[in-house]
């Protein structure tokens, strides 16, 4: 009995380094799957907004609203907050000539820069901060440039990852000719037509300023090197 006590331990002692190295094995592959699914995430929330992007640019309403989830909210500026695909393509539709597809002469370019991605810990959702540039107009009636920051969030559904809302803080708009620098204070924010006669499903969600103002929205993600969060300016 003692000397099979004895082999036993022998045994499990010589089992130790191996399950040792096993459990190391197994924590590598864990960590190099959740940076792998970090990695994909993050492609696949650029790969939503650069589509948002080129279906707005040509009029694509109802590819646009498609990109959101079934309860996906869109608010821009003062608009207010609208809810749920069938609206947000309504409101789109109605913000940019009522129609699916632009308008003769209607220039609607809508450029995203600087990226900012945060993939949460579980990989199923996201936020991302972006730079909205526009470039707007109606050809021989009037043309502005439009300036302002997203706040965006993002979620996984069924292994496809979806808008869960877009959030657009509006800068400016100016008129070409006039330009950002002659802008009256709250001028360059309006609410528009569409928001007036389609009014929206919630109130604007927070206070806006715009320029000459110095408003920094809020980050979602907090700062890469403290942790810490990021509260903006207002």
């Amino acid at each position: 009995m003692k000397l099979r006590i004895i082999g036993l331990l022998v045994l499990a002692l010589m089992q130790q380094p191996a399950l040792a190295q096993q459990r190391g094995v197994d924590a590598e592959i864990d960590a190099l799957a959740a940076r792998v699914e970090k990695l994909e995430g993050t492609r696949a929330v650029k790969k939503l907004q650069r589509a948002f992007g080129y279906y707005v640019d040509r009029g694509l309403w109802t590819d646009a609203a498609d990109l959101f989830a079934e309860d996906g909210t869109i608010e821009i500026g003062i608009d207010g907050v609208y809810v749920g695909k069938a609206r947000i393509r309504e409101y789109l539709k109605r913000l940019h000539g009522g129609q699916e597809g632009l308008i003769y002469g209607q220039l609607n370019e809508w450029i995203t820069l600087q990226p900012a991605v945060f993939i949460a810990a579980d990989g199923r959702s996201a936020t991302a901060r972006w730079r909205d540039q526009g470039m707007l107009g109606q050809y021989r009636k009037h043309a502005e440039w439009r300036d302002g920051t997203y706040e965006n969030t993002y979620a996984r559904e069924g292994g496809v990852w979806k808008r869960k809302s877009l959030h657009l803080y509006v800068n400016l708009v100016a008129p070409y000719e006039k330009g950002w620098a002659r802008l009256k204070p709250g001028e360059g924010l309006a609410r528009s037509e569409a928001s007036k006669a389609f009014p929206p499903d919630r109130p604007p969600s927070v206070s806006y300023a715009s320029f000459p103002d110095t408003q920094v929205p809020a980050f979602q993600a907090p700062n890469p090197v403290t942790g810490k969060p990021v509260k903006g300016v207002r």
